[in-house]
């Protein structure tokens, strides 16, 4: 029980104002950095050096863009409820930013995935759009951003809409698993998982390293970006004050 009061304490204090931006800020160099590593070796493997697929030939090599940004849609909103859940149990304002700004990259990321999507629909269904259940999900998904974003703009009493908007992006959730399960649950066009599933991962390996390197870069440009955009807002409001 100590230590689990020692972690909660330390955890309560790197997520203060003057800490995070002292600590987190430190970071931003390596991931930056780590990033560009990661989506440069991905981006020139994945378009230069990866097998042509025997069904979609050269047109499938939009996944190297598209499957990280709908991962990353799905996973930016994920925590997005968890730091909203931590926002309105303990009141930590850095997790309320943390939340908000995790918004305005998720935004971002669907937006990316919807349109990736589009393209890669296009060749492969003779149609730009259709509304299948994991498009049609992910389109709502798009929309609960916006909403979020929508709520924190429109309530001008910076408490009540950070509680709100918590509230709403908890309900928010409900949508990921849609998402992540509506190819199992409903007929639908898009094809299952390569990644996220529990067996091996169903994709030959010289596409799938410079998918899992996309992916990984992605995933630190996001908090690379979610940093800056956090330590940024805790500077003007600190000049403010």
């Amino acid at each position: 029980m100590i230590k689990i009061a020692s972690i909660w304490t330390y955890a309560k204090t790197l997520l203060s104002v003057t800490h995070f931006n002292a600590r987190a800020s430190k970071w931003v160099p390596y991931l930056g950095v780590a990033s560009i590593i990661c989506i440069g070796f991905g981006l020139i493997y994945g378009l230069f050096y990866a097998p042509t697929d025997y069904q979609q030939k050269d047109a499938f090599r939009i996944i190297y863009v598209h499957v990280p940004c709908a991962i990353l849609s799905m996973m930016v909103y994920s925590f997005m409820a968890v730091f909203s859940f931590q926002y309105l149990v303990w009141r930590i304002k850095v997790c309320d930013m943390l939340a908000k700004h995790c918004a305005t990259l998720g935004v971002i990321f669907t937006a990316l995935a919807l349109v990736t999507g589009s393209i890669w629909g296009k060749p492969m269904w003779g149609t730009w759009w259709f509304w299948d259940a994991r498009l049609t999900s992910e389109f709502i998904l798009l929309f609960i951003y916006l909403g979020y974003l929508g709520l924190r703009s429109t309530i001008t009493q910076p408490s009540i809409s950070s509680k709100v908007a918590a509230i709403y992006a908890l309900v928010g959730l409900v949508d990921i698993p849609i998402i992540h399960f509506s190819v199992n649950w409903w007929h639908t066009l898009h094809q299952g998982s390569t990644l996220l599933q529990f067996k091996t991962p169903s994709i030959h390996p010289d596409m799938l390293y410079p998918l899992l390197s996309m992916l990984i870069g992605f995933v630190l440009y996001f908090m690379t970006m979610l940093i800056i955009k956090v330590c940024t807002e805790i500077r003007l409001n600190h000049a403010r004050i």
